[in-house]
Parts: structure tokens; sequence; C-alpha cells
């Protein structure tokens, strides 16, 4: 399986993971895939289990809701708000500190808490940096008839999730269409 677009901000590639053909993350071996692409943004899950499914895709929905309000200039739902916070809470980060010749001193975010939780905060995190971020208003979905993905356009007139995919099948169905109505005139 492959992801049909990461490197947005963390939060759109965790709502990125259900497209239309499906929910990309249903299943542990589905979640140890797309963190393995989110490879240093997310602490590691060694084995993610259906705790970890589970608290992805509650973070997921809560994130799904919230941002759909935010980005119509609505309040979120309070229950979305509320699941957010849950996870937040459920595994507060703290800083420690770390020494490395390499490195020097360094202070990294620690959460003590299990896997899912940890994994739900971390990501609870992302989409609250992301929904106060002023550039949640532009936001875009993909323009084409049959994806569902968002995206943060780098550049205004960005219309597709990937121009190579989605942008491709617009443009040849753009192209079809013309040439059957160009036969048909000839008719």
């Amino acid at each position: 399986m492959t992801f049909p677009l990461t490197g947005e901000p963390l939060a759109l590639d965790l709502l990125n993971t259900v497209t239309a053909e499906g929910d990309l993350v249903a299943a542990p071996a589905d979640l140890a895939r797309w963190l393995a692409e989110q490879a240093g943004r997310l602490t590691p899950v060694a084995e993610p289990g259906a705790a970890e499914v589970a608290a992805v895709r509650a973070v997921r929905e809560a994130a799904r809701a919230a941002l759909a309000a935010v980005r119509d200039g609505e309040r979120p739902p309070r229950e979305a708000l509320r699941a957010l916070n849950e996870a937040l809470a459920a595994a507060p980060a703290r800083l420690e500190l770390a020494w490395s010749a390499e490195a020097g001193l360094t202070a990294a975010p620690q959460r003590a808490a299990a896997p899912a939780r940890r994994l739900a905060a971390e990501l609870a995190e992302a989409v609250a940096e992301f929904l106060t971020d002023p550039r949640v208003t532009s936001v875009r979905a993909c323009e084409a008839e049959d994806c569902v993905l968002m995206f943060l356009p780098a550049h205004p007139r960005r219309r597709w999730c990937v121009a190579a995919v989605c942008g491709n099948r617009a443009r040849v169905a753009r192209y079809y269409a013309r040439h059957k109505a160009d036969t048909a005139q000839e008719v």
C-alpha cells in the first residue's frame, strides 16, 4: 500500500489516511506503514496494535470535524474539541534535556504514557497547532472528481493533491470530452 499524499502538515497527513478507496490505517500493519512514512515526525511505535489504530482513528475523526468548522470560520463541535483535549491530557509532554557530542545540549519532548495514548497525544498536538495556524483557512480539497484528499497549497493556483495523478486524470478527461464532442459534430 502506498499513501497518495504525504509531506503536508502532519494534521493533514493524518486526515489524508482516508481516501475514496477507504481507510488506509484500518489495521495495525497499515498503521505501521503510515508511521514509517512519518518517520522523524512522531515518536516511533514498535509494533502498533488495535489500541493504536483506535487512538489514531479517534483523533483523526475529531480533527476532521474541527478542521471542517475552522475552515468555514465556525466554532468546532464541542465533541471534537473534547476528544482532542482528552488525547492531549492523557499524555502531557515534558521537556527532557540530553547531551551528545554531536548536537550538544538538546531539549526534546517526552511523554510518559502507553504507546496508544502517546501517539494520540502527539497527533492531537499536531492537529491543535494546525487548527490555530492562520494557514488553516487556505486548506483545499483536491478538485479531482473521485478524490477526497486535502492539501495546503504552496502556490495559489494549485488545484489537485498530486498533479501527476489527479491533475493528469482531469486533463485526460477534459481531452476525451473535447474529442468526443468534436467527433459527434462530424457525424
